[in-house]
């Protein structure tokens, strides 16, 4: 999920075929630019809920605590979070099992992701990085868009850990661990989307105010909303499509125009974050979508 976007540039710390990012090749993660965590808008679910602020503001804190020591904390999620997840994964898994990428169904079993419990970040990153170098990082909170973008370039995704209010399990107006474990983490097991995502994360390091607009796009319409072909059909793999029923059983409705993946049209093609998408484009596969990317990143 992103925010506004910040003006200054960087330089990348390393050519964009440099898919091996080593431990010690990490920055810290301290100056990361955080919206403010202790304030809930009016539409969040939780925002007069006093006992739930308390306790997202405590993972959170656990959050933090990772950016000062560059350690991991297990959250030990209390029953009625895990009754959130059981409730929210367990209407996914059918809509899943019809829509979704195969690859996205079999990596997902192989990090272990089921109905029922939370997993631990640190359970799926030890599997990440075993299977194609990428890294979790927990953060407490949204990150302004470059910087979120540019740790991509790292190979690390940046991951909240508390999981949305229960007054409302398949609603959240902000990235939770549902978002985070069931959308976006099992398709970085994919090495030609773990390079795309890497590609991404070079790209903002270097580009100027209106390619990070372009970048936010593309990001958009591929991680959070993308949608492959597979065997003659249309499956979906973006995150924002997979840990949500209602967006899922959109997509595949007629009231979305499915198009034909062009990175021109993608770049410049605006969306809505509050509204159900009208438009989604469909890649003809993981890797064309990184050569696409790599070449477009190129052109920096």
């Amino acid at each position: 999920m992103l925010t506004e976007t910040a003006t200054t540039t960087t330089e990348p710390a390393f050519e964009i075929s440099n898919y091996k990012i080593k431990d010690e090749d990490l920055p810290g993660f301290k100056d990361l630019k955080f919206e403010n965590i202790n304030e809930l808008h009016l539409d969040h679910p939780g925002a007069n809920d006093a006992e739930y602020r308390k306790r997202r503001d405590y993972i959170a804190g656990l959050a933090k605590s990772f950016r000062e020591t560059g350690v991991i904390t297990d959250v030990e999620y209390n029953s009625r979070e895990q009754r959130v997840w059981r409730y929210v994964a367990e209407e996914l898994e059918e809509l899943q099992q019809k829509y979704a990428s195969p690859f996205y169904l079999k990596a997902k079993k192989d990090l272990g992701i089921t109905t029922d419990r939370i997993p631990q970040l640190t359970e799926m990153n030890r599997r990440l990085k075993e299977l194609t170098g990428f890294r979790l990082a927990p953060i407490e909170g949204l990150v302004e868009t470059r910087g979120f973008l540019s740790w991509l370039s790292y190979r690390v995704m940046l991951c909240t850990q508390y999981i949305r209010h229960h007054s409302q399990p398949a609603y959240t107006p902000e990235p939770d661990i549902v978002h985070e474990a069931i959308g976006h983490i099992p398709m970085f097991t994919n090495p030609n989307f773990a390079d795309f995502s890497q590609f991404i994360g070079h790209g903002a390091r270097i580009a100027s105010d209106k390619q990070l607009e372009e970048l936010g796009r593309l990001y958009w319409f591929t991680v959070e909303f993308g949608m492959v072909e597979h065997e003659g059909a249309i499956k979906a793999y973006g995150a924002g499509l997979l840990s949500s029923f209602g967006e899922l059983e959109h997509a595949f409705s007629d009231q979305v125009d499915r198009r034909k993946f062009d990175l021109e049209e993608v770049i410049n093609q605006d969306y809505s974050y509050s509204d159900m998408q009208k438009i989604l484009y469909v890649i003809p596969s993981y890797a064309e979508l990184k050569e696409q990317t790599r070449k477009y990143i190129e052109s920096f």
